[in-house]
């Protein structure tokens, strides 16, 4: 496994899709995945530093693995199969090493939560790793603007 850094988020030229943009720094080799729209927020909500009173559903699910005695250690994108990516959230419970299957938008959202290694098997960096991302996706600052006007009122339901 490689450990990777969540380099940030980008939107697709032609489609505008958001795409979670991994690093490994060491090689220069970049991993695009595509992911929805909530989760893109969901992860951008961390990474500018962004908190809601009331946990938000990624907050909830470390917090009920912390109550119920575990700690996520890594989260690992494992495999890839025509398109779609695979990751296990790792999860620490004394002796015990939990596996748990989850989409990469979720575990990377979870891992950056919890501040633990995003790590990524060598197959799927061959397959889907590389080097010349520019000229497919690029940088942007969509997803920080939608997040300066966000706020808990704009949800119907209050957290």
């Amino acid at each position: 496994m490689v450990v990777v850094q969540v380099y940030g988020l980008a939107v697709e030229n032609d489609t505008e899709a958001p795409v979670l943009v991994l690093k490994d720094e060491a090689s220069g080799m970049v991993l695009p995945i595509w992911i929805g729209a909530m989760e893109a927020m969901a992860i951008s909500m961390v990474l500018n530093e962004m908190s809601f009173p009331r946990p938000m559903t990624h907050d909830l699910l470390l917090s009920t693995i912390a109550t119920f005695g575990g700690t996520v250690t890594s989260v690992d994108i494992v495999d890839i199969e025509q398109g779609t990516f695979y990751a296990e959230i790792m999860i620490q419970k004394g002796d015990e090493v939990i596996a748990i299957d989850a989409r990469p938008s979720d575990a990377v959202a979870l891992a950056v939560r919890a501040d633990c290694p995003v790590r990524v098997s060598q197959k799927v960096l061959d397959m889907a790793g590389t080097r010349d991302a520019e000229e497919k996706i690029t940088e942007s600052s969509k997803w920080e603007d939608e997040l300066e006007d966000l706020s808990p009122d704009d949800f119907k339901y209050k957290m």
